[in-house]
């Protein structure tokens, strides 16, 4: 598989797990309070994470479209940031836990491929 078609697709499925884990986070406050307390409530916190989520979104593109020596750089920098992301913003429940794990393991694998790639 072309490199760059491995890094977007990694991008791709952190994306997803992102979405899954925010979405299971959802249920979780819908079952245990019966209501959202956030609905309505806007906050810089949340244009900071509306901000930084866009990181893995933007690099299922850029993963494709820059040339190869910012590639790399691009790939390995949003990595790490992201991974501060998942880990600073995440929580102590089960499902949570594990899409973060998950989400780390492939940002660290995206991580390993972009410092290991040669310029084709």
């Amino acid at each position: 598989m072309n490199i760059k078609t491995k890094l977007s697709t990694l991008w791709i499925v952190v994306m997803l797990n992102m979405i899954f884990a925010d979405i299971y986070s959802i249920m979780v406050e819908l079952v245990n309070k019966n209501t959202l307390d956030i609905i309505g409530e806007v906050t810089s916190t949340m244009a900071i994470a509306a901000i930084i989520t866009n990181i893995p979104l933007l690099m299922v593109y850029f993963s494709r479209a820059l040339p190869y020596k910012i590639n790399r750089i691009v790939n390995i920098t949003a990595g790490f940031f992201t991974i501060i992301y998942v880990v600073g913003g995440g929580s102590m429940m089960p499902h949570y836990i594990i899409i973060a794990s998950i989400e780390i393991l492939i940002l660290l694998v995206i991580i390993w491929n972009a410092w290991k790639w040669k310029e084709e």
